[in-house]
């Protein structure tokens, strides 16, 4: 049974990494007077960037909270959990594998009210368990997880992967410098790519939304298409052909099988699929409620603008 705790209105948003800083925008967008009922974890540092980082999140007055996932055990985890009452956890992996497991249990211990799981990603019901990729088959357990208890309310929100990760280099997916555009599994597999701060944006939409969203799996999307339409938006962006690479699913499955400690060799195989990692983006919680999102082209120009 949950444990009993007494009621707060506050929120606490797990990690303040790149999808983190988006939702805590989000949430300060939403309502500018929140600041001092927003507290952010953060791991203990002794110095660099993560002093940085709660140095100006201290300076928007929001509070700061450190515990190390890796470490703390799920009652430790529990008893910091129990002073909120809405959990947005915006940290994936980091702690190693079970994290999510662990976070998700010290939530529940903790009676707490509404959690956002991290689960900004594929629709873990469809993919399920034997993608490939090991975490994929721990967020499904997180899923049986809040699925199976009722004190709890959950919102998972489903994204695709972050825009920014599509043209990660070392995901391979797109080569800006030599033009050219590589298909997991098939030309007609899609992707859907929400940019983080539309991520962080839509977040705090669905947190506030009216009559209260709860035990909702809730689906965004700043663009969904195929790998081919994506070489042709490619073409469009660079002003010349790009070379197309299909890396079939013999392929992908060699690699992993000579590489089985390689994450992103994992993901390419997960990815390489026609259902779970795409959705139409005219059925999203952001076009039903006319909320303006940002595609990938839009997002490459920005991005491509800001380096120059």
């Amino acid at each position: 049974m949950p444990e009993m705790k007494t009621p707060v209105a506050e929120t606490l948003v797990i990690g303040a990494g790149e999808l983190g800083l988006a939702v805590i925008t989000g949430l300060l967008e939403q309502n500018a007077e929140c600041t001092r009922s927003i507290s952010v974890l953060l791991r203990p540092s002794s110095g660099g960037t993560r002093t940085d980082i709660a140095r100006q999140l201290k300076q928007k007055d929001l509070q700061i909270v450190y515990a190390d996932l890796a470490t703390e055990t799920v009652e430790d985890l529990s008893a910091l959990f129990a002073k909120f009452n809405t959990i947005i956890c915006c940290t994936g992996f980091v702690g190693g594998p079970g994290t999510q497991r662990k976070i998700t249990s010290a939530v529940l211990k903790a009676g707490v009210d509404r959690y956002v799981p991290w689960q900004f990603g594929v629709d873990y019901d469809v993919v399920g368990r034997g993608s490939g990729q090991p975490v994929f088959d721990e967020q499904s357990d997180v899923r049986d997880m809040l699925r199976n208890q009722s004190a709890t309310r959950w919102i998972i929100v489903s994204t695709g992967i972050f825009t920014s990760f599509l043209f990660e280099p070392a995901f391979g997916l797109v080569d800006l410098q030599g033009a050219k555009v590589r298909a997991l599994g098939s030309w007609d597999n899609r992707l859907t790519v929400t940019t983080s701060e539309d991520i962080g944006r839509l977040t705090a939409s669905i947190l506030a939304h009216k009559p209260p969203i709860q035990d909702e799996v809730v689906y965004v999307a700043g663009d969904t298409f195929s790998y081919a339409q994506l070489a042709e938006k490619m073409e469009h962006y660079l002003g010349r052909p790009v070379i197309r690479e299909l890396w079939d699913m013999d392929r992908l499955r060699a690699e992993v099988a000579a590489h089985p400690d390689d994450g992103i060799r994992k993901y390419r195989l997960a990815f390489a699929r026609d259902t779970g990692v795409a959705w139409d983006k005219k059925q999203t919680f952001n076009a039903l409620q006319g909320i303006e999102v940002t595609d990938a082209m839009t997002w490459l120009k920005h991005q491509q603008r800001h380096v120059a």
